[in-house]
């Protein structure tokens, strides 16, 4: 059963954005030895000829690096929770370069988990021109629209920008803990509501056998930490489903004052991702957004994104109502298997 919260959460995950914004800290350069490591180990691929799939962390060797990833891994799971790494040199190198550079390192900073139900382990980010009100599979990333506040699956997304749009598709960070904080300051019933289950259109992304919605609460409190699971376009569709009660009067006022203060100028970080730049952030403790774009006419200058979802080996215990949910799930069974964290019997 879920704990019910009461007081604020501490530590180095509740930060502001208009703090973290003018320190720098969150921004890591690769050095020119890091990159020429890195070209090094496409090159050792590719002379075995290895499929971008098969690559593991040890077909890719990067030891000047570890210390580097190492790092990485502890501040996205006991820090602030991100990190933007400045940045592959992109525009020298062809796509299947970018691409084994980009899965490789990924590889070294966590297990890649499937993003969608057919088991892909790598995303293209990109606008498809589709309708998501039209089409039941169709999930945000896939369009220019502005998405709002959400999390990714699994501990950890990675987001390498290969182009950049013609305008507009600014990325926005914020962290989960202080807006909890935040909506407990200013209104302490709506922050109990909004840690009971809330129903979520699964985008038909959901294993054989479960419902085509989640119910899960947005902030749930395990083993003294603050894990977010958000969506709020996929809340409201799932009441398109008969089987899904309507939201009550104070559901939809918690969401919105959620959405109101994630949308206040003083908690978020928000910045362009160049082309060469590697974005990770923590899906527990994190929620991101991006405005808007436009794109460029010629297809081979239009916003492109490379995406992992990773579990890392640092990994914190997971909630047992993350189990069924199709972002967290593979992380969850991983955490498990290996032992790291075992749920109580039911």
């Amino acid at each position: 059963m879920t704990t019910i919260v009461n007081h604020p959460v501490t530590g180095s995950a509740a930060w502001h954005g208009e703090k973290i914004s003018s320190t720098g800290g969150w921004i890591v350069h690769l050095e020119p030895a890091h990159l020429e490591e890195i070209a090094s180990a496409v090159d050792a691929t590719k002379k075995r000829a290895l499929e971008l799939l098969d690559i593991k962390a040890e077909d890719f060797p990067l030891p000047r690096l570890a210390a580097l990833i190492t790092d990485l891994q502890s501040e996205l799971e006991m820090g602030r929770g991100f990190a933007l790494i400045r940045a592959l040199p992109v525009e020298r190198c062809g796509k299947e370069e970018i691409t084994a550079a980009f899965w490789g390192l990924g590889n070294h900073i966590g297990t890649p988990e499937p993003q969608d139900r057919a088991g892909n382990l790598l995303h293209h980010v990109r606008d498809t021109g589709l309708d998501l009100a039209q089409n039941d599979n169709l999930r945000l990333y896939q369009t220019n629209q502005t998405i709002p506040y959400h999390n990714d699956g699994s501990d950890v997304f990675m987001l390498l920008c290969i182009q950049p749009a013609k305008r507009g598709g600014r990325s926005l960070l914020i962290s989960a803990v202080t807006v909890f904080n935040e909506i407990l300051r200013r209104r302490a019933d709506l922050a109990e509501v909004l840690q009971q289950p809330f129903y979520f259109d699964a985008r038909g992304q959901q294993a054989d056998g479960l419902p085509r919605y989640q119910a899960v609460p947005i902030f749930n409190i395990f083993e003294g930490r603050l894990h977010v699971i958000y969506k709020r376009d996929y809340i409201d569709l799932a009441q398109r489903f008969d089987e899904v009660p309507p939201l009550s009067e104070r559901q939809i006022e918690a969401l919105d004052l959620l959405d109101e203060i994630c949308n206040e100028s003083d908690f978020a970080l928000e910045f362009d991702m160049q082309a060469g730049d590697i974005l990770l952030a923590n899906n527990y403790q994190l929620l991101h957004s991006r405005t808007v774009f436009e794109d460029y006419e010629d297809p081979d200058h239009r916003r492109h994104m490379l995406r992992l979802w990773l579990t890392l080996p640092n990994g914190r215990a997971l909630p047992p109502v993350f189990e069924h949910t199709r972002e967290f799930c593979h992380s969850y069974a991983r955490r498990t298997r290996s032992g790291g964290f075992q749920p109580p019997s039911v």
